[in-house]
């Protein structure tokens, strides 16, 4: 039944049974170290599994006797990772936590709703905050249900405390963890140019934070996600960490940049200044168990995040639990979190920056010509109400039959259809593969002033991506 023997099945059971697991109903974060400790328990049963019945069986027991939020956390790394689940489609997360994207309001009515017993019933979610804060333009885009879920999403197939001893090499895994994040902080950037604003800044560690937030948001076993003021200076937080250990992995990391290397944990030197550098810089940025020194180069990203979440009480006088920085699904709300990860992308800019230029060598494509490219209609965007279930938000074994539905609503970007056709040649002998990248740059920002190529080129959004097989003379793309 179990790969490992049974090992990690009977490790969780004494956990249990010794009432050393966190107790449900009780909120938890993978922040929390030993919260983690316990879902990665879970995820370690799953992954020993021999078959499909096995998953489920261990499932459906340790459902009802873990806590929730680490049992969602656990199952969701599993059915990513494990062979057995390929087949299974996660649910949304924003249906399976549906209070960490609704605001308080609308999980208080929709429970007046269900006590009624009234059937098909559609309440409007608003986005959080007021047009008295200029943020508050691009709120749409911060407090998306599908930014959060794609941001889990990025964690989920990456996770930063992965081993290759879990079945298989994760690969390129610092660099998807870079161009992930860095996708997503460009889109942010092009919403704020459609919404006037002006160029993200990174958080700087010395200077107030300028940008408070209210999520209007409660945990479904809790209190409401705590509120972050206007103009806070960033302290140490107790049993945490402190500021300067974020300077100080920041220094290490800069220094192995400038010097082209960096250093393993028998202090042998690894070249980064090739294909591969970013992948490694990767890996050491996100924390990742991939780090070639970990000890050495730190956890910058998870101490950052979580320093930045507990601000609110960073002395824990008040028991103030975690933030939304302290969920994957609920991070991309704070307007501090781009900032944040605006400080890293210009770290790995940094990196790339020093990188010699591409030779014509390795951007040419002998035997294959772009003749022609065509674009039928403008990339047009607009709002359309998305509907979601809130099933999930109450706190008893109701059904969906039970008590009709109950759902919310909340605007969200689509566009307007458009195609381009390319038209390429091959004049090649034979079929080649390739692989089509269609990338949007901002030609213009919020002031109308056209964005420089260099500056712009980093500020590219990937579109679309494919892979297609040339065949002899031409062939169109859609």
């Amino acid at each position: 039944m179990y790969k490992d023997g049974g090992v990690a099945v009977r490790h969780l059971m004494d956990e249990l049974t010794h009432g050393r697991l966190l107790e449900k109903k009780h909120w938890a974060v993978a922040t929390n170290k030993r919260h983690l400790e316990e879902a990665i328990m879970l995820f370690e049963v799953f992954m020993q599994c021999k078959d499909w019945n096995c998953v489920a069986s261990n499932g459906a027991y340790f459902r009802e006797r873990v806590n929730e939020e680490e049992f969602i956390y656990a199952a969701y790394h599993a059915i990513k990772h494990s062979p057995l689940t390929q087949h299974v489609v996660l649910p949304a997360m924003y249906e399976v936590k549906p209070h960490h994207f609704t605001k308080t309001q609308v999980i208080e009515e929709a429970y007046e709703a269900k006590e009624m017993r009234l059937r098909n019933i559609i309440f409007q979610n608003n986005f959080t905050g007021t047009p008295n804060d200029i943020e508050h333009r691009v709120a749409y885009y911060r407090e998306d249900i599908g930014v959060g879920t794609h941001h889990l999403m990025i964690h989920l197939e990456n996770p930063f405390w992965w081993k290759d001893t879990y079945g298989y090499h994760i690969d390129r895994k610092g660099e998807n963890f870079f161009y992930a994040y860095h996708q997503l902080l460009n889109r942010y950037e092009a919403e704020r140019i459609s919404n006037y604003l002006p160029p993200l800044q990174e958080l700087k560690l010395d200077e107030p934070l300028k940008e408070g937030f209210t999520p209007q948001t409660t945990y479904k076993f809790g209190p409401p996600f705590p509120i972050r003021n206007d103009d806070i200076h960033l302290h140490d937080v107790d049993k945490i960490g402190r500021i300067h250990e974020i300077v100080h992995m920041e220094d290490r990391i800069h220094d192995a940049i400038a010097h082209g290397y960096v250093e393993d944990e028998q202090g042998n030197k690894i070249n980064i200044e090739n294909d591969h550098g970013i992948d490694i810089l990767g890996d050491i940025i996100q924390s990742s168990m991939y780090s070639p020194n970990r000890k050495y180069y730190g956890n910058l990203t998870t101490l950052a995040y979580t320093l930045l979440d507990h601000q609110t009480d960073p002395k824990n006088k008040y028991d103030t639990p975690p933030g939304v920085l302290a969920h994957l699904e609920t991070l991309p709300r704070d307007p501090a979190a781009w900032r944040l990860h605006k400080r890293i992308d210009n770290i790995f800019r940094e990196h790339i920056d020093s990188l010699p230029p591409y030779t014509k060598e390795q951007l040419v494509f002998p035997g294959i010509t772009v003749a022609d490219i065509q674009i039928q209609g403008n990339l047009e965007t607009y709002f359309e109400e998305y509907k979601y279930d809130l099933i999930n938000a109450f706190n008893d074994n109701t059904t969906q039959t039970e008590f009709y539905d109950i759902y919310a609503t909340m605007p969200r970007l689509n566009h307007k259809e458009f195609t381009y056709k390319i038209k390429v040649q091959n004049n090649n002998g034979s079929p080649k593969k390739s692989v089509i990248r269609i990338l949007a740059m901002p030609y213009r920002d919020g002031n109308g002033a056209i964005i420089p190529f260099d500056e712009g080129r980093w500020l590219a959004i990937e579109m679309d991506l494919f892979v297609k097989t040339r065949k002899l003379f031409s062939s169109n793309v859609h």
